[in-house]
């Protein structure tokens, strides 16, 4: 469900902002008007604030990966700024060694060709008059007359080419060989080599340098980020004030959650400050939202915000897709050793993530669970056909199972109760906002389609009702439906003008409803293909398994290990994007879901 807000409007003396500002960011539950969008062009201090932040953000980010020891008693105290200005030109330092070390392994690759051999030996005999090259060539198209005409002489011969030299008195383009020319270091191989381990030595110490700025001055880098970003919040509030009777007084709005007025009232208790309270209007759209459910459809809530979080005037539909998507994931995913697997996995991992992370691993470990029972149902497990297996005591439990032409019945049932359930709870979604009257064509096409089905299976398929009253029955429904759909669909307008649109909204609500349907068949087809694939791994690993005792089972393990891991991948790929497909858009389109809510964001200390 939404939390119900409301709006605070406060009206304070100039002298007293600041205060007033401290006393309700330590309460932490107003939520600011925020009046302009996005951040004003001229709101300079506030750009370098954020460019601050953002610089001060990925400093520490870089150094906790390095954090690691204990300050030293010795540690010489710096400000933010100061520990920056180093951090960045030790990394500035690193990159310029990186790529010293990136030039130096390419000359030393390129000079091991040639050997060793005294740079200043060349220099001397160019000196003496005489031309030095180095070329390189294809084994094929070496010319032997190049060793009289340029006295080329072979220094190497590798991977098909030969590499030589040629020592000429004057050399012009006509007189060169027909081979690449190939330029060398000024320096030895002995000498890069020395530099290159230099090199090393100088990043290992830069290392150093910045895991000792890890220890001594992370703490400080982030209680300095913590101090910019309460700075930020309230440079954006300033933003959002408006200032009244010659800049002596100052309006500030925000919305604080019913829940936690009192936590607001106690603050407000020791300011000097005039504010009033109103509930939101039904047309204002800028109501933050803060969601409330309990514990098991808040696991659902990061799902849902893949998509957008709800208008504030709408019905918060977590609770209600959440068993869905639970069922729809465990069908999917379609194999109870997949999600027990899926289980014990995310139960670890929660012992070991952060905390900001457990709800995602205990999200995963609820749709594991799921997806053990649906298993078990639609009779898989680690790729074995249970309905085939004998097992004595898997006998009773088979009762239970269905099979693949069962699967696609339940399927298209299971997509027809979530759209019916979606269409009920927009009908009554629209009575809490607008009133029956706006409601009316919702619950028309309710009647329509449950009435109806009602009727075809009791009164025709079982005949469980007499023919005359079955007649009447049907004639007082479809009167009541078209009634609803096709004259009373929009109030206060012409009724003509409702038949037309009636019309045509029919025929579009017709064959999206098919549509929607069809889509649950994805249910029926990612189960099967799961279950296919996994026996299809089962069946290579058993056959392509040799009889050398050791090796076979090898073998087998193998690729066991290897199909069953590829398959569990694509196989919760597949269930968590169609599980959540039908939610966005099937279930969502029937509920009549707007979205576009805003979360709820308090001024607080950070």
């Amino acid at each position: 469900m939404v939390e119900k807000m409301k709006k605070y409007s406060f009206l304070i003396y100039y002298k007293t902002y600041n205060e007033f500002l401290e006393s309700i960011r330590n309460a932490g539950v107003v939520h600011i008007v925020e009046k302009q969008e996005g951040i004003p062009d001229h709101a300079k201090d506030l750009h370098k604030q954020l460019a601050v932040s953002n610089l001060l953000k990925n400093t520490i980010r870089s150094l906790q990966s390095r954090h690691g020891g204990h300050k030293s008693a010795e540690c010489k105290p710096m400000d933010s700024t100061e520990v920056l200005t180093v951090y960045e030109q030790l990394e500035a330092q690193k990159e310029q060694l990186k790529r010293q070390r990136r030039t130096l392994r390419k000359d030393i690759c390129q000079m091991s060709i040639w050997g060793y051999f005294d740079p200043e030996t060349i220099r001397k005999i160019k000196q003496a008059g005489y031309h030095v090259e180095f070329y390189s060539c294809h084994e094929n198209e070496f010319k032997t007359e190049w060793i009289d005409k340029f006295n080329a002489m072979e220094i190497a011969h590798a991977s098909g080419f030969i590499y030589f030299i040629t020592i000429t008195l004057s050399v012009t383009e006509e007189e060169e060989p027909a081979a690449e020319k190939t330029s060398i270091s000024d320096r030895c191989i002995i000498q890069l080599r020395a530099e290159l381990q230099e090199n090393i030595k100088q990043a290992a110490k830069v290392e150093k340098q910045l895991d000792l700025l890890a220890v001594e001055h992370l703490d400080d880098l982030i209680e300095a980020h913590r101090k910019q970003l309460d700075s930020i919040d309230l440079n954006k509030v300033n933003l959002q004030a408006e200032k009244k009777a010659d800049e002596n007084l100052i309006l500030l709005e925000g919305w604080v959650p019913e829940a936690k007025e009192p936590e607001l009232i106690s603050a407000l208790e020791t300011q000097d400050v005039y504010y009033t309270a109103e509930t939101p209007a039904p047309t204002d759209n800028t109501v933050p939202v803060l969601l409330k459910n309990n514990k098991f459809a808040r696991l659902f809530e990061p799902i849902g915000k893949l998509y957008d979080l709800p208008n504030y005037h709408e019905i918060d539909v977590t609770p209600f897709f959440a068993p869905f998507y639970l069922l729809f994931f465990g069908i999917c995913l379609g194999d109870a050793g997949y999600g027990l697997l899926l289980l014990i996995a995310t139960l670890i991992a929660r012992r070991k993530v952060k905390p900001s992370l457990k709800p995602i691993m205990s999200l995963a470990a609820v749709l594991g669970a799921g997806a053990v029972i649906c298993g078990i149902l639609t009779g898989t497990l680690f790729g074995i056909e249970l309905l085939k297996v004998k097992w004595a005591w898997l006998t009773s439990f088979q009762k239970l199972m269905v099979d693949t032409d069962q699967m696609f019945y339940i399927a298209l049932i299971l997509g027809a109760i979530q759209i019916i359930f979606a269409m009920f709870i927009k009908a009554v979604g629209r009575v809490i906002r607008f009133g029956w009257a706006y409601s009316l064509e919702s619950w028309g096409w309710l009647i329509l389609i449950t009435g109806g089905g009602s009727l075809y299976y009791f009164a025709y398929q079982k005949e469980m009702l007499p023919p005359d009253l079955s007649r009447y029955l049907v004639y007082g429904v479809l009167s009541i439906a078209a009634l609803f759909i096709l004259i009373l669909n929009t109030p206060g307008r012409n009724p003509l003008i409702n038949f037309g649109a009636g019309l045509w909204n029919s025929y579009n609500f017709i064959t999206g409803i098919v549509s929607d349907l069809l889509s649950y068949i994805r249910l029926f087809a990612l189960c099967l293909c799961g279950a296919v694939m996994g026996l299809v791994f089962n069946d290579l690993a058993l056959t392509m398994k040799p009889d050398i005792p050791v090796v076979g089972h090898l073998l087998m393990f193998i690729i066991l290990i290897l199909g069953h891991s590829i398959n569990i991948f694509m196989s919760g790929l597949g269930a968590f994007i169609h599980s959540m497909r039908l939610t966005f858009v099937e279930f969502y389109k029937n509920v009549g879901y707007q979205g576009r809510g805003k979360a709820y964001n308090p001024l607080k200390v950070n």
